[in-house]
């Protein structure tokens, strides 16, 4: 239950969607349930997240296979993390607006970069727990971080800051 939020930060960012997010943690927890005689020690949180990227995938397949998209959300603010809560109403739409901007950015990246940006920026994972999460090797998980934090910053640049390229 102490990574109950987590595994939603997760599955949202995964899904995009806060109702498939719901779907895929209610899905991760019953198995994790029905799973958890066979846990064999260790930190709990990246079992716990492998099965909420697990359920993910199977959902994203079920999808897939029944041609189903789902309209955005409108008016979704990624993360209230992301807001400034400020007196003034000018920081209040100002921050509003980055948020917003920045958890666009960060959806619209490949699902293999965004998941392990996920894991490490909002999630706070070492290297080991992400690369134990996805399956993959400590190298792909850095040289795709790398590549993730490249292209968000790509993003940023191109698309909300107009292009503007001088980072001194």
């Amino acid at each position: 239950m102490p990574h109950l939020d987590a595994a939603y930060n997760l599955a949202r960012w995964l899904s995009r969607s806060a109702t498939d997010a719901d779907d895929i943690v209610q899905e991760a927890m019953l198995r994790a349930f029905r799973a958890f005689d066979g846990f064999r020690g260790g930190d709990v949180k990246p079992w716990l997240l492998t099965i909420v990227r697990n359920c993910h995938l199977t959902a994203l397949g079920a999808r897939r296979r029944r041609s189903f998209v789902p309209l955005p959300e409108s008016g979704d603010v990624a993360s209230d993390a992301l807001v400034a809560r400020e007196d003034d109403p000018e920081t209040v739409a100002i921050g509003v607006d980055q948020a917003r901007k920045l958890g666009h950015a960060i959806a619209q990246l490949p699902d293999e970069f965004r998941e392990v940006l996920v894991l490490r920026e909002m999630e706070d994972m070492s290297y080991r727990d992400i690369a134990s999460v996805i399956g993959a090797p400590i190298g792909t998980v850095m040289s795709r971080l790398a590549r993730a934090r490249a292209a968000l910053k790509e993003k940023w640049l191109t698309d909300v800051e107009g292009g503007c390229r001088d980072l001194h």
